[in-house]
């Protein structure tokens, strides 16, 4: 049996937002809201928050959760997963966003799916389709774009494809929620790459894997992911609460 376990996570120093996973959210923590919504995910055969600093230990452990405590120095949380994921009994890795508080447990598991059903898929991921225009130039809404296969070609922050004489109406836009599938081997080999260059020039870690020849399995959502960068994001999160979503 393939072991499948969830990993989020949870940096306490952000930069827009410091002490984020802590925040609170109508009486709960922040990261509380993502630990609880990832439980329901059906392939997770454990669930762990991986935290650079004790609070964040110590309000996951007090919630009934299971936390480990990570270096304060890695770079990006990918390098925190590795670290975390190393020592575990774990064939197949989701990287959960601690930041996302809406997750469902029916998405993580589609994103699953894929690496259950084909061994030879090194690492996977969401797309979703882009509805609201002022996304498609917000630098901060990653786009994508696929092959026939549903592997990625590319990530930008710019709005790829280009459409030249042609009707754009027409095109449809995917954007990248961030969540990431991953088999153990290959993620312990992907902290250990050295960076790439369209990496460092668009800031997106995930075109480390392409750059070097790796394929990243894509699986589309109707799940509208909204992440938490900001205490106005926090407010926004918590209406949606509030009228039950």
């Amino acid at each position: 049996m393939t072991h499948v376990v969830g990993i989020i996570p949870a940096r306490y120093g952000s930069t827009r937002f410091p002490g984020k996973p802590l925040a609170d959210l109508l009486g709960k923590p922040l990261v509380q809201h993502v630990y609880e919504r990832a439980r329901e995910a059906q392939t997770l055969e454990r669930l762990v928050v991986a935290t650079d600093d004790d609070r964040i230990f110590q309000a996951v452990t007090g919630f009934g959760g299971e936390a480990v405590l990570t270096r304060p120095d890695h770079p990006t949380g990918t390098d925190r997963l590795a670290e975390a994921a190393a020592d575990m009994e774990a064939e197949v890795v989701v990287n959960i966003q601690g930041d996302e508080p809406l997750i469902e447990g029916a998405v993580i598991d589609a994103a699953v799916q894929p690496l259950l059903a084909d061994a030879s898929i090194p690492m996977g991921t969401l797309v979703a389709r882009i509805t609201d225009p002022a996304d498609l130039h917000n630098p901060n809404v990653v786009k994508v774009v696929m092959d026939r296969q549903g592997f990625a070609l590319y990530f930008s922050r710019s709005l790829i494809p280009y459409v030249r004489g042609g009707n754009g109406a027409q095109t449809v836009y995917y954007y990248h929620p961030g969540l990431y599938v991953y088999r153990k081997e290959f993620l312990l080999t992907y902290a250990s790459l050295p960076p790439t260059p369209l990496e460092q020039v668009e800031k997106l870690e995930q075109l480390r894997a392409l750059e070097h020849g790796y394929r990243i399995k894509v699986v589309e959502t109707q799940h509208n992911c909204i992440g938490v960068d900001t205490p106005a994001d926090l407010e926004h999160v918590k209406r949606l609460l509030q009228r039950g979503r």
